[in-house]
């Protein structure tokens, strides 16, 4: 690598946008999967306790059902696992607000414990990856039960409500799989074939970008979907033709998102011809997955989670900020004479993303969704205070709204998040309208300062550390798939694979720096290089994965061609 002393430093602030973090976007493909699925697991439990007259026990309910959000694009095998895990998570913060709350009736211990739940369960979240809705489910959880009245004598009975209806979102998440097996992989398979169709319509460094993040996430949901059915074999091999079209002069995008839809329908997967290189892929897979097996794939998960969180993580710094904001949010709402300062805590704990350009965006889209979402629950609350049932229906009209317009953009469903959070201190007693609304807008405001104010000051260096440490791994992974070249296929086709993974991560690893302040310039010029070479270096080995019916001796001369062509 280059000099660091000789780069130009980048001016430590950098401007931030006003307009474009609260533009509209197009709804995910998947929007209603989540939107049905927490409506079905809130449904059984509420109308359960509406039945038995104990509404008053909902938020522990809640707690459970909130799960069903999780796990949605991932296949059904290791969506049982997600799911599950963030049953156990959310029982367990719950089970330490709990706790808490029994013991102790002061503000500043409360806050404080709060503020260190949605630290632990920002830099979780962060390290195993569990995507949309992150943390921020755990934390309006926990945060809400710190403030709840509590007797220690009630927290194993609460608990229990709260795994029972774990369980119910658990069966709702994965009860898909009686009817569509392969479904979660189906939609990814497809998402490849239109990024590759994308890219080869348009090429250009963030099209091959997208579509080799595209591959590589189709690559790993079929590695993670269980053992190799007639369906998956036919997805992998449309994965291929999608990574062959990268690395292919003139490639055929309309035929690509015509298997896209017919991959993305309910009728059979489509059948093309075999790309070069497919018995080659499909073969790799095979012995991948073994190899994931016979090394307990888990345990090397855990060490991997592990390691995520270690001293000189990444992630360690977001989560200092997550401490430090949730804590000033909620003193800063005490010293003014908020009784429950939890909503402060988890608006400072909803803002934190991958870097400070990123956290200024949700800053403005949560404090305007916010905003507007009183307006809603003003107009809502004649309408709930009709009847139990009435209530009970808001609720779940107001989850399924979240879900379906929060994929738009981040602040449309918070209009729909914020009445629904004030709807549920409606199922223990009823509050003055106007002292609801004024603390939540007041929580909202002094959160959303908070959490941002500390997000500026608690520095990310080592966002360009990990930068480095990216390039150093692209460039192994390069030298591996190179020396590939003359080795089984099965190992070449892995080699690929972990190239393009290493290439994912290097554009992760670049975007989240080039949005945090206070740090050292970005070394550009290496990054353009890397990522050249490496999807040169793909192409190569996408030009070897043929038939292996070559002499031992046509087969040193090809890879020599191919490096000396463009692999280095």
């Amino acid at each position: 690598m280059s000099d660091t002393s000789t780069r130009p430093r980048q001016p430590p602030v950098r401007s931030l946008p006003l307009a474009a973090p609260l533009r509209l976007g197009r709804p995910s493909e998947t929007w209603f999967k989540p939107a049905l699925s927490v409506v079905v697991a809130s449904a059984v439990p509420h109308l359960t306790l509406l039945a038995i007259g104990r509404l008053d026990l909902v938020i522990y309910t809640m707690a459970g059902s909130f799960c069903a959000l999780y796990g949605h694009g991932l296949p059904y095998a290791r969506r049982a696992r997600t799911v599950a895990g963030v049953v156990l998570s959310m029982t367990a913060g719950l089970a330490a607000a709990l706790v808490t709350a029994s013991l102790t009736h002061s503000t500043a211990v409360l806050i404080a414990v709060g503020a260190l739940l949605a630290a632990v369960q920002k830099a979780g979240c962060d390290a195993t990856r569990i995507g949309p809705p992150g943390h921020v489910i755990l934390t309006f959880v926990s945060s809400a039960a710190l403030f709840a009245p509590q007797r220690l004598g009630q927290v194993p009975a609460h608990l229990a409500l709260t795994l029972s209806a774990g369980a119910v979102a658990w069966i709702v998440c994965t009860g898909p799989a009686l009817i569509r097996r392969e479904g979660p992989e189906r939609r990814a398979v497809a998402r490849a074939l239109e990024a590759a169709a994308d890219c080869a319509a348009a090429p250009g460094p963030r099209t091959r970008h997208a579509a080799a993040a595209a591959v590589h996430a189709a690559w790993q949901c079929l590695l993670a979907s269980g053992r190799p059915t007639p369906v998956r074999r036919s997805l992998a091999r449309l994965v291929v033709h999608a990574e062959t079209a990268l690395t292919t002069a003139l490639p055929d995008p309309e035929r690509l998102r015509a298997w896209a839809a017919l991959t993305r329908a309910r009728g059979p997967v489509p059948e093309p011809p075999p790309a070069p290189g497919t018995a080659d892929e499909l073969y790799g897979i095979d012995a991948e997955r073994a190899a994931r097996r016979a090394s307990g794939g888990r345990r090397a998960a855990r060490r991997a989670l592990l390691r995520s969180l270690g001293p000189g993580s990444h992630l360690l710094p977001v989560a200092a900020r997550t401490l430090i904001g949730c804590a000033l949010a909620g003193y800063l709402c005490a010293a003014l004479g908020v009784g429950r300062p939890y909503w402060a805590i988890v608006t400072a704990a909803s803002l934190y993303q991958a870097n400070v350009t990123l956290t200024w965006n949700r800053t403005l889209q949560r404090t305007l969704g916010n905003l507007l979402g009183v307006l809603v629950f003003a107009a809502v609350l004649p309408l709930s205070r009709t009847g139990p049932l009435a209530l009970v229906l808001c609720c779940l009209f107001l989850s399924f709204a979240a879900e379906a317009l929060i994929t738009r953009n981040y602040w449309l469903g918070s209009v729909a998040v914020t009445p629904m959070a004030l709807l549920v201190l409606e199922f223990g007693s009823t509050h003055p309208p106007g002292e609801l609304i004024g603390d939540r807008v007041l929580d909202t405001v002094l959160g959303a300062l908070a959490g941002f104010l500390a997000a500026t000051l608690v520095t990310n260096r080592r966002a360009a550390g990990r930068v480095d440490r990216a390039l150093e791994a692209t460039a192994q992974a390069r030298t591996e798939a190179e020396r590939a070249l003359g080795r089984p296929h099965a190992e070449r086709a892995q080699a690929r694979r972990a190239l393009t993974a290493s290439l994912v991560e290097l554009r992760e690893a670049a975007d989240t720096a080039a949005g945090e302040w206070w740090q050292r310039a970005l070394p550009e010029q290496e990054l353009l290089a890397a990522e050249q070479a490496g999807h040169r270096t793909l192409a190569a080995t996408a030009q070897r994965l043929g038939p292996a019916v070559r002499a031992p001796e046509t087969r040193r001369d090809a890879a020599a061609l191919a490096l000396e062509n463009g692999a280095e």
